[in-house]
């Protein structure tokens, strides 16, 4: 007889400011969370419970103050390397019927839960932290951006980036205007108005690694009433740019029980073609090529035709889509990493994700290649 004993850990994994590990206690497989946020901690007990009425989720056995924070036990689910997760399923070289089969099944939950949850609310009453927090006197847009400058693109456009305001953006062969500080001075205007929201209940953050595969939601402390257009921005920003694409690049210990994630990287990484300014006109050219995965590509394709168009012909039949996704898709591009940290290329694709954005001409079906064939090169 194998001698099996009681407590059994696995590796601890660091997700931003958090730990997980893997614990087997007496036989039964458990995901052990720490936070060391007693706020933080709270919304994701409080937002556990508001989810777990409509979605799949892992059961919640326990959770007690330890020192300098809080511990929670729950359910693991099965998975293992390079298993148990939407982003596995989007870490092939091609759209499996596993991937299109698990993206009809997650649409219709989230219409369903949508349909039956959505009321235009007050922004004080909505999930804060990925968007008004953010925005906020003090949060991401003023600790990463306020009273400082840095350059478009090192070696490649080296001009700051206060400077926008004075050139014309040539992107792709399309002409722009961004004025950098107006930018952030809308952002931080619009996320503090009083102005009612669309929301509905929702996990707020759904990415690749936090939802499961057979489906269910992972992490909560964004759980709860979220703005249904930041919800859909979350999601696209993350499946055609954070998960193949800047996460792996900037925070690959956090992929480390996926390691295919790597290889597929160069299949979602943009590729900037022209970089150059002519002085004469004060014109900024920027052209590069959008890269996406046939995976993502089908994702994104199935997210937009299944959920974000229904939602939107119910809610929203007479409003402009890009003009609801546009302040979120930018404080997506803003405020999850800060652009002065990342490379000259990486800071000069995002800077002209921005710009389309951010331009009266924004459409979002063409911005985020909602199409089964590859992008097309401009």
């Amino acid at each position: 007889m194998t001698f099996q004993p009681p407590l059994r850990l696995g590796p601890v994994r660091r997700f931003t400011c958090n730990l997980l590990c893997p614990v087997d206690l007496l036989g039964r497989p458990l995901l052990l969370k720490y936070t060391g946020d007693p706020a933080e901690a709270r919304e994701e007990i409080r937002g556990h419970a508001r989810l777990a009425r409509h979605y799949r989720v892992p059961a919640l056995h326990a959770h007690l103050r330890v020192p300098g924070g809080h511990l929670l036990a729950y359910e693991r689910l099965p998975g293992g390397t390079d298993q148990g997760l939407l982003l596995d399923l989007l870490n092939t070289d091609e759209a499996r019927g596993d991937l299109h089969t698990y993206m009809a099944q997650l649409t219709t939950v989230y219409r369903e839960v949508i349909f039956a949850t959505a009321w235009p609310a007050d922004p004080a009453h909505v999930v804060r932290k990925l968007y008004w927090d953010r925005a906020a006197p003090g949060g991401r847009l003023d600790a990463y951006y306020a009273a400082k400058d840095f350059l478009i693109a090192d070696g490649l456009i080296d001009i700051p980036v206060s400077r926008l305001d004075t050139y014309t953006l040539n992107v792709n062969g399309r002409r722009h205007r961004l004025d950098w500080a107006a930018t952030l001075r809308w952002l931080r205007a619009h996320f503090a108005t009083a102005e009612p929201v669309w929301a509905a209940l929702t996990q707020g953050d759904p990415t690749d690694v936090n939802l499961a595969h057979p489906l269910a939601w992972f992490d909560y402390d964004t759980a709860g009433m979220n703005s249904i257009p930041g919800e859909f921005a979350n999601f696209l920003w993350y499946a055609s740019a954070l998960g193949g694409w800047l996460v792996p690049t900037y925070n690959p210990t956090a992929l480390a029980d996926h390691p295919a994630t790597f290889a597929h990287v160069p299949a979602n990484t943009p590729e900037i073609r022209r970089a150059a300014v002519d002085h004469t006109t004060s014109t900024i050219h920027i052209d590069y090529t959008p890269r996406l995965s046939a995976p993502r590509r089908a994702a994104v394709t199935t997210y937009w035709n299944q959920l974000v168009q229904p939602v939107a012909d119910r809610l929203w039949p007479v409003e402009d889509l890009a003009n609801l996704l546009r302040p979120y898709l930018a404080m997506r591009i803003l405020g999850v990493y800060n652009l002065a940290d990342l490379t000259s290329e990486d800071r000069l694709v995002l800077l002209a994700r921005l710009t389309e954005v951010m331009s009266p001409a924004f459409d979002p079906t063409t911005y985020f290649c909602p199409l089964e064939s590859p992008c097309p090169a401009p």
